[in-house]
């Protein structure tokens, strides 16, 4: 079992905490919209199993989660954030910087960045990840040259596609799904390109050009709320949408995935990373709150449990694809006894 260290600040801080939190006796939890089912599934399985308050869960988006949680300790702020990317070095110096010192992070399973269209619609969607940059990317190569985005219809990107309008609902640039979706679909699909593998053009360049979404209409930024999206789908039968694998895997009586590259996401598909656009995901826990906000502790016992996070567990019926065996007992390991992470560079 790993031990930790108490610096004299942590124990410091923890005394300040100690008075003010004894006015809270709900956990407070913010971030990823992805993360959120996850959460809240162990928050209201905690609530039943002790009797305790049912921890308060705000789907805020994984960078306005990170804003949260790196604001300080002390009752005034969040205990836990979830999120759908590893925290970046910027945030870690937020947090750092604000007090937030001794942090534990939490890789609890993976997911894949689902494309979805609803059973009303009678196509068998398989797209390329170049075909899906060519659709959404804010420039593309137009008769050899570096241009805003002109195609309107899925059949101008490719005609053996249906011919309907371009239509996708996303998350916004505050979601850890957005980031995820830029790094593994967009910039991986950008450099599937003639254009792009011809020109001998770098990684930099890749980011600088290839990050933009569109913004003429065929992408809508939908929002945190991935149901959302999700009744959208339902409303228009031509419209795709880009969400978490648990928002699919919930509602695929009324969805079906989009197939990348001849994949269809789906728990073995994501585990092997034989589908294109897979992505761990985390959360983070204040150390300095252990302790002092109540039922912190015992919360974090439950979200470590094999009942939420093995294979056979519950939150594995809610769609997260689960750790090995190996790899969950050491998540288990650092969490319980409250691994400081490594500093983010």
């Amino acid at each position: 079992m790993t031990t930790i260290k108490l610096t004299a600040s942590v124990l410091a801080i923890t005394a300040i905490a100690a008075t003010a939190a004894s006015a809270r006796d709900a956990i407070r939890i913010v971030g990823s919209s992805t993360v959120f089912p996850y959460t809240q599934a162990v928050a209201e399985q905690f609530a039943n199993n002790t009797g305790a308050p049912s921890p308060i869960v705000e789907s805020t988006g994984t960078g306005g989660g990170m804003k949260i949680f790196c604001e300080g300790i002390g009752e005034n702020t969040a205990d836990i954030t979830g999120a759908s990317r590893a925290m970046k070095a910027s945030e870690y110096e937020l947090c750092q910087k604000n007090g937030v010192t001794d942090i534990s992070e939490a890789l609890i399973g993976f997911d894949g960045l689902s494309l979805a269209i609803s059973r009303a619609n009678d196509q068998d969607w398989d797209l390329t990840l170049g075909e899906i940059y060519m659709a959404l990317g804010a420039q593309v190569p137009v008769d050899g040259e570096w241009k805003d985005n002109p195609y309107k219809m899925w059949n101008e990107i490719n005609p053996d596609l249906p011919a309907v309008e371009i239509l996708a609902y996303g998350p916004p640039p505050t979601s850890g799904t957005r980031d995820a979706f830029v790094e593994l679909a967009m910039h991986e699909g950008c450099k599937e390109l003639d254009f792009v593998k011809n020109g001998d053009f770098d990684k930099k360049w890749v980011k600088e050009n290839c990050s933009r979404m569109r913004t003429d209409g065929p992408f809508v930024e939908a929002g945190e709320n991935d149901n959302l999206i999700v009744q959208r789908l339902e409303a228009d039968p031509n419209a795709v949408g880009i969400f978490g694998y648990s928002f699919l895997y919930e509602n695929l009586d009324k969805l079906k995935p989009v197939k990348i590259e001849g994949v269809e996401p789906n728990a073995d598909t994501i585990a092997d990373k034989s589908y294109p656009v897979s992505r761990p995901l985390f959360f983070y826990v204040k150390n300095a709150h252990r302790g002092v906000i109540p039922n912190l502790d015992e919360f974090l016992e439950e979200y470590m449990s094999d009942d939420a996070l093995a294979a056979d567990g519950y939150l594995a019926e809610r769609g997260l694809v689960a750790l090995s065996d190996e790899r969950r007992e050491e998540l288990q390991d650092a969490i319980l006894n409250g691994q400081n992470m490594e500093p983010k560079s």
